[in-house]
This record gives structure tokens, sequence and C-alpha cells, in this order.
């Protein structure tokens, strides 16, 4: 049973090596409407090649993307209209954020990378009142739950592979070029951090290994 599992899990990778797809760009959408139609300012931390920072600007006057790799920041620059109300920074998210207060601010598949609760603490400095935070996130396996959630998405997550790839092998996408590192935090750490520093906060797990959190300023 374990030698089969190993070459099911070794067959799945390397279909999803030649089969790539964006599970973060996939809630790009989710993340718009959890936000008001109209906004000033819009932060985007950890903004990787722009993607989400470019769909926040058909609602925001103003955007701001941060992220501390140099490459993917210029490469988003690059995919960027220059007439786009959109500015990237090289920075790190806690230190370096640009001038605020925002009324949105988004982190997406980034805040694995800090400490969580000073993170929380930081986005809530910078928001402005009536502000939304929303945050996507990887959590840890740990519970049945969480192993349950998994594997309901393997065949959804092949599936999504085959229909974003037309069913051929394609390459990886600039939006997965930046590095990537495994979350080390559970869901119930998770949950119970972002209670005491964002109380009210909204949390849920989805599928493809991802979490969203979504908060709004008082």
């Amino acid at each position: 049973m374990t030698t089969l599992l190993t070459r099911i899990l070794r067959a799945l990778e390397q279909f999803h090596a030649t089969h790539p797809w964006d599970h973060n760009a996939h809630y790009h959408r989710l993340i718009l409407r959890q936000l008001p139609k109209r906004i000033n300012s819009a932060l985007d931390v950890g903004s990787g090649s722009g993607d989400l920072a470019r769909l926040l600007a058909s609602r925001a006057e103003v955007v701001h993307g941060i992220d501390v790799d140099a490459a993917i920041v210029a490469r988003a620059r690059e995919l960027t209209a220059p007439a786009a109300p959109v500015t990237f920074t090289v920075g790190d998210a806690l230190n370096e954020i640009p001038p605020g207060p925002y009324d949105v601010i988004t982190c997406v598949a980034t805040i694995h990378h800090l400490p969580f609760s000073d993170a929380l603490t930081r986005f809530r400095q910078h928001l402005a009142p009536g502000g939304t935070l929303v945050v996507l996130g990887l959590y840890r396996p740990q519970f049945r739950s969480d192993y349950l959630i998994d594997a309901a998405a393997i065949p959804s997550n092949v599936a999504m592979a085959w229909i974003k790839n037309k069913g051929r092998k394609s390459p990886r996408p600039t939006s997965m070029t930046a590095p990537t590192r495994p979350a080390t935090m559970n869901f119930a750490d998770i949950v119970r951090n972002a209670h005491h520093e964002l109380p009210g906060a909204r949390l849920r797990r989805r599928l493809f290994w991802r979490y969203t959190l979504v908060w709004h300023q008082r």
C-alpha cells in the first residue's frame, strides 16, 4: 500500500510539473468579491508578478505592490502598462511598506513567510478606518479534517490543471516563479492568533491547501 501511494504521489507530482497552474490566482476573483466596488488606495503585500495588483487597479485610484524579491518586482513592472495606477516596491513587508493608510490590503501566499502575529499587527496599523484586509494563506495539515479536505482537493487539482492547460504540457507561469516555502502553522493556531490580533476576523479553509482571512477595520 505504501509503495502504491508513493507511486501515485510521484505520478501526480510529474503531472503537475508539466501541467502547472497558479492556485493563488484561482482565488483572485474571490478576493475581489470581498472588497468595495470603488476604493481610493490598495496595498498588495507579496505582490509577485503583479497579477492581483493589476486587478485591484480596476477598482482603486492607486495601488502599491511590495515584494522582497527584486527579480519578480522587475517582472511585475514589465508586465504593467505605464498608464496603470500601480507601483511596485522592493522591500520588507513588515518594515518597508509604502506610506498609507490603505482602504484595502491584500496578502496572497506570503504571510507564512513572515512572523504571523507581527504581520497582522502591521497590516492593521496601515489599514484606514473602515478598510478591509484580505489574506489568502497556506496552512500545515494536522487534523483529520485537514487531510479530508486535502484528499478532496486532489482530483479537483488534477482536473483544474488539465482544464487550464487545455490538456497540453505548458511552461510554468511567471506568477509561479517567486521563491516558495511550506507553511508551518496549522489552521487552528492561525485562527487563534488571528482572532487575538484582529477580533472579528472571518477565516475559512479552502480547497487547494489554502485559507482566507477577511477583516474590516472599525
